[in-house]
């Protein structure tokens, strides 16, 4: 159980900024606001610029979606947390993970939790699985210009594999919208073209904040053995972990038994924020 904020010590976070992926938006939050609100802390959940709609606004017209790039990204959520009194813990799923792990190597953030992160520049481990569930956006060249959407089907496989059926399906309704296949496409690309590309980082940064890999071990998009693969890549002193929770889909914000993951992960934040000293990643 978290500390009230009046009863931390000063300079602690008081923020948790939550980061939303791809095909979904600051919605797939919706309990974890409520629920870190509850400790004590403010809880702020930005959409990518130009999302700031609802769900149904952006399945009937994309076009922001089109539109998105990692720069505008990265400036937006910079902007935001950039305002705050005190660095705050912060918190991604999926793509949300790979910006969050860029916010923390440019000094953003007293400590970063990621869940099913999507990889950074460099990694070059692509599970079968993994190129199944990328195959909607990658079979297509084209859709680099495209905001592409998944059929219920393909969310199914990516997202929800080891859901209910009808929780499946609901969440479907509720969660999905299309995606950037230009910024999905540019990662893929990025580690066949000279030169850093957006989602570089350094892995040799000593000064970056502590960071937790949280990987669910049934994920078909960004399974634990990229989660590894991303964290082995950290050749820093600065604290670098990984935990799997096996049974769990891609959608972890929204399976059940979510609280659980909720709390681990504040747990692990509070108990390192600000700390640069650790070890290396290990499961």
């Amino acid at each position: 159980m978290s500390r009230p904020l009046s009863s931390r010590a000063p300079g602690s976070p008081e923020t948790i900024v939550l980061v939303h992926g791809f095909w979904v938006t600051p919605r797939s939050w919706e309990h974890w606001i409520p629920y870190y609100e509850a400790k004590g802390y403010r809880v702020l959940a930005p959409a990518y610029p130009g999302l700031e709609v609802e769900v149904e606004a952006l399945n009937a017209d994309p076009t922001p979606v089109e539109r998105l790039t990692v720069p505008a990204i990265m400036t937006h959520l910079e902007s935001i947390i950039g305002g705050l009194e005190t660095p705050p813990i912060l918190m991604g799923h999926s793509a949300g993970g790979t910006f969050v792990q860029m916010l923390l190597d440019r000094g953003y953030g007293a400590a970063g939790v990621t869940f099913n992160s999507a990889p950074t520049e460099g990694i070059l481990v692509t599970p079968w699985s993994q190129i199944r569930a990328s195959f909607p956006v990658l079979k297509n060249p084209a859709n680099r210009h495209r905001a592409v959407g998944l059929t219920y089907d393909q969310w199914r496989y990516t997202f929800t594999n080891t859901f209910p059926e009808a929780e499946a399906r609901a969440l479907y309704q509720r969660y999905h919208v299309p995606a950037s296949g230009g910024i999905f496409w540019g990662s893929v690309l990025a580690n066949f073209e000279p030169g850093p590309q957006e989602t570089w980082i350094d892995y040799q940064n000593p000064t970056r904040p502590p960071l937790l890999f949280i990987s669910g071990g049934e994920d078909h998009l960004m399974p634990p053995v990229v989660q590894h693969s991303n964290a082995a890549h950290y050749q820093t002193e600065s604290l670098t972990e990984v935990t799997v929770f096996e049974g769990r889909s891609h959608l972890l914000p929204a399976q059940s038994g979510w609280e659980e993951i909720a709390d681990y992960a504040l747990s692990w934040a509070e108990r390192h924020a600000g700390s640069l000293a650790g070890r290396d990643a290990e499961s």
